[in-house]
């Protein structure tokens, strides 16, 4: 994990309550920086990653940890799954885009799926 990275994982999600412009592009490609695996998308409101497995089982046991991480941190992404597989996206909907928020979840996904494998 890279020290951008950890820098992320250290850091809690703070509640949205809307009201605050989402990131702009080049400010959400800056974030993107720290979490390089993950994909900008929709004109920069919304990263989403795959994440690779060799079975359903351990697809959905990442899924789990990902629903118990996303509870503790308040921040809920998109997750879909099948065999070999889970797709999470990420973005902010109160503010219909990116907020820092997405990109410390997302590395804090990260740190899950890299202790898994």
């Amino acid at each position: 994990m890279s020290t951008q990275s950890e820098q992320l994982v250290a850091k809690t999600c703070t509640p949205c309550q809307g009201g605050i412009p989402p990131l702009a592009p080049d400010e959400a490609q800056e974030h993107r920086r720290q979490t390089p695996e993950w994909d900008l998308l929709d004109d920069a409101h919304r990263i989403e990653r795959r994440f690779e497995f060799d079975t359903f089982a351990d697809a959905f046991k990442f899924v789990q940890r990902v629903a118990d991480l996303a509870e503790s941190e308040g921040h809920h992404p998109d997750v879909t799954f099948g065999w070999g597989y889970a797709a999470v996206s990420l973005q902010t909907h109160k503010i219909k885009g990116l907020h820092e928020n997405d990109f410390i979840l997302a590395a804090k996904i990260d740190r899950e799926a890299s202790s898994q494998h």
